[in-house]
């Protein structure tokens, strides 16, 4: 591949119109001088290929996004998505285990995947040269996995060490309680890798039907950004799949399959809300350091709320400015680490602090982050506060897609899970045009409820922190 792209975006059509002389191929974002285009094309079967051009960069990142996560699961199923991910790493008919990464890592790439709630993604950054090897390396992992039964029993010693990690991290374990805490026994409280007894309980067929339902053209979005030409990474991913389902692959390339929608495009032709019932959950466990996440039900992905939430998220907890390092850290010195964070899911989300401090400190460090909740929900923010969030968001965003991989993401979860794509500039308007009003009616919405918390640490009684 050359070092940079010269296509004219002029030569395009306009944003959201068939592009000429590229067939299916549509402009979603300009840019200028040729970086920040972003193009989509429909391929048969549904599989969508996104990409956004940076000419002035020498790799590429390339993401398979598959539209599964843990809360696509049953009961009996829970964690099968997160194995999945762990097996399609194991071998096809093509490579072994070892090939798989010693391919992408010979050329000096970086290979992985992860699970979340509602999406799985495996991806590769390579240099742009090497852009068809990462192609037919992801094309093949995730359309052609064997799962042999022998990689299914040793993989799954290697999950349950995982989570026996996770047990032994009290800062991440007190996350999964909160989730807990805040959805219960629902695919979206339960924990993405499953619990011991689910993944000792999963068998190798129930796995790979997981695979088949799942794992097919329309549930798949590949997403690509760097130095790269739009129709080439089409062409490659065509192949790719094309090759696979020679070789009796389950993904069909049949052209009768349409995309799926996204998840939001779903909720919103149906809307399902989550319905929420905030409890208090408890791990006594020995440690040197509790945790505590306290939180309230958020806004769901799409909702217009979730700038406004931003930025107070940003003024509660996002800095050292914050409202709460200074209260708990600055002032007090309860805690080294207190922030807040904001989720959102397609139809449902949460808004949530954390601090972990010595045992004997957490119960004032409890009282100080209810407090401050409590008086955002009551009396907002001030004009200082609001020019320091929306800065704070601004620049977070704009430093935060600096390389190829993070926009990569950016367009793969735009594609898969919100179903529009947005420029920087238009994120940036939206944030910069968040008001107090708005700031102060989405903390009296949403922080004036029951808060959900969840503790770890050398506790008993669970009373003592609701």
């Amino acid at each position: 591949m050359s070092d940079s792209v010269t296509t004219s975006a002029s030569a395009y059509a306009q944003p959201g119109e068939p592009e000429r002389g590229v067939p299916g191929t549509e402009l979603l974002l300009e840019g200028a001088d040729g970086s920040g285009v972003v193009r989509r094309t429909l391929l048969p079967g549904g599989i969508r290929v996104v990409t956004e051009s940076m000419p002035l960069v020498r790799s590429v990142s390339l993401g398979v996004w598959v539209g599964v996560g843990s809360r696509d699961e049953s009961v009996e199923l829970a964690g099968a998505s997160h194995y999945l991910e762990h097996l399609l790493f194991k071998g096809t008919p093509r490579r072994s285990a070892l090939d798989i990464s010693a391919a992408i890592e010979a050329v000096g790439g970086d290979i992985n995947a992860f699970t979340t709630k509602e999406y799985t993604c495996y991806y590769a950054r390579v240099l742009d040269a090497d852009l068809p090897l990462a192609a037919d390396v992801l094309t093949d992992v995730v359309s052609s996995a064997l799962l042999r039964a022998e990689d299914v029993e040793s993989e799954r010693e290697v999950i349950l060490e995982e989570i026996a990690m996770t047990e032994d991290d009290p800062g991440d374990l007190v996350h999964e309680e909160f989730s807990l805490a805040m959805w219960g026994d629902t695919p979206l409280g339960r924990p993405i890798a499953g619990s011991v007894e689910s993944v000792r309980g999963l068998t190798r067929d129930q796995i790979a039907e997981h695979y088949r339902r799942h794992y097919v053209g329309p549930n798949l979005v590949v997403a690509a950004a760097g130095n790269l030409e739009h129709e080439q990474v089409v062409e490659l991913v065509r192949q790719g799949f094309e090759r696979a389902a020679r070789d009796s692959s389950h993904i069909s390339l049949d052209a009768t399959l349409a995309a799926r929608t996204s998840r939001a495009e779903q909720d919103a032709v149906n809307p399902t809300p989550l319905i929420l019932e905030p409890a208090v959950r408890l791990l006594g466990k020995k440690t040197e350091q509790a945790h505590l996440v306290l939180g309230t039900p958020g806004v769901r992905r799409l909702d217009d709320r979730r700038w406004a939430l931003g930025v107070l998220a940003a003024v509660l907890g996002g800095g050292m400015s914050s409202r709460l390092f200074q209260e708990v850290r600055e002032k007090r010195g309860l805690a080294y680490s207190v922030y807040s964070f904001a989720t959102q899911f397609t139809d449902s989300g949460a808004f949530g602090v954390y601090a972990g401090c010595q045992p004997k400190k957490l119960r004032e460090v409890l009282s100080l982050c209810r407090a401050e909740i409590e008086r955002a929900a009551a009396e907002g923010i001030s004009e200082q506060e609001l020019a320091l969030g929306i800065g704070q968001l601004r620049g977070g965003t704009v430093l935060g897609l600096e390389d190829t991989g993070s926009r990569m993401s950016r367009i793969g979860k735009s594609e898969l899970v919100y179903g529009q794509h947005l420029s920087v500039d238009s994120v940036l308007d939206r944030i910069g045009s968040v008001t107090l009003d708005e700031v102060k009616n989405v903390a009296t919405d949403l922080l004036a409820t029951s808060p959900a918390a969840a503790v770890v640490g050398p506790y008993k009684n669970v009373e003592d922190f609701a």
